[in-house]
């Protein structure tokens, strides 16, 4: 009886970096997959260069042996997909829709038509938040360049842009106010207020707090879990919302389209928090642990930014109304995250 010669397997080709895989990678999965080189296989340490040195070291310490660990990181996924192509159209679109209300309000004459407690309520939390904003996109940075995967730190990079559009969106709206009201403090006054005003002190020091949290996982957890969800409800959410109680359509808009990015941000880090946990359940009391050091921090700036929203005109909330819905925020966002008896992959970014 003539048997059948075993098949050769076919020699893999282009895609053999994905392993023995049965589809074709997505052009998101091209571009992005194992393009971190300090994550490049078989390497003896982080950079080429002594394993003792600072640089190695200081990825040992707060990347290779950080407490949040997974078995394959290279197995997650945003959620969005983006590539460099995709962000850049997207926000293209984004920053048409930011250029095409400005120009409309100012065409309007929107901003002379504001009454001078609204432009004290802009001059002491609107403006003065591109400091705060400015102190997100380099923590943000800081976890894309830690990152144990090239999926995290492409996700983290494009959240970092995000921010420095922010910042800029800010700047840009801070001098057409210092223009519009050159006696109200607007451009000139923010840099004292953030580092002086009772009110912003508790986010600034969450922030710089989070600027010295070297571990990236610690990092990811305080920034993308805790203070960005806390701190994105006051800033955009309930500032928008009392704006356009006061006929302040401008920063209403622009607080709404910002918060675009804010929730594309959301989703790709709860669904690499559910990674982590699906992989490795120890890590639910590793992001416990961080979840509460933070939470109090973002409560505390959360109410410190609430003392200045509730001096809004026609705001009937106070300082604690404001904290307490932030907090809600933040909790809904992190629902069943911590829960050992609920599954994971149910983020509540939307």
């Amino acid at each position: 009886m003539t048997e059948t010669p075993a098949r050769k397997p076919r020699p893999r080709r282009t895609f053999s970096t994905f392993g023995d895989v049965r589809k074709m990678p997505s052009e998101y999965e091209i571009v992005t997959h194992a393009q971190n080189w300090t994550l490049r296989h078989n390497r003896t340490a982080t950079f080429e260069q002594n394993p003792s040195s600072a640089p190695n070291l200081w990825f040992l310490t707060y990347r290779e042996n950080s407490p949040l660990q997974a078995e394959n990181w290279d197995a997650y996924r945003d959620p969005d997909a983006l590539t460099y192509k995709a962000y850049v159209n997207l926000q293209a679109e984004a920053e048409a829709k930011v250029r095409g209300v400005l120009e409309a309000h100012a065409e309007a004459g929107a901003d002379a038509a504001l009454d001078a407690r609204s432009v004290a309520l802009l001059g002491h939390l609107f403006t003065p938040s591109r400091y705060l904003y400015h102190g997100f996109q380099q923590v943000e940075a800081y976890i894309g360049y830690m990152a144990p995967s090239s999926y995290i730190t492409n996700a983290a990079a494009f959240s970092s842009a995000d921010f420095l559009r922010r910042v800029t969106t800010i700047a840009y709206r801070t001098r057409e106010l210092q223009i519009a009201s050159p006696d109200s403090g607007i451009g000139s006054a923010e840099r004292s207020l953030w580092e002086t005003d009772d009110g912003w002190q508790p986010a600034r020091k969450a922030i710089e707090y989070a600027l010295i949290s070297y571990d990236w996982g610690e990092a990811f957890t305080a920034l993308n879990l805790v203070l960005g969800p806390t701190l994105d409800d006051v800033l955009l959410t309930q500032l928008g919302q009392v704006a356009r109680g006061n006929q302040d359509d401008l920063t209403w808009l622009l607080t709404s389209f910002l918060a675009e990015d804010s929730r594309r941000r959301g989703r790709w880090s709860r669904a690499l928090a559910d990674l982590a946990m699906t992989q490795r359940p120890e890590n639910r009391a590793v992001l416990g642990k961080w979840v509460a050091r933070w939470s109090a921090l973002a409560d505390d700036a959360a109410l410190g930014l609430g003392k200045i929203l509730e001096t809004a005109p026609g705001n009937g909330v106070s300082a604690a109304d404001v904290a307490a819905h932030a907090k809600a925020a933040r909790e809904h966002y992190l629902a069943g995250l911590l829960d050992p008896g609920s599954g994971n992959g149910a983020a509540q970014a939307g």
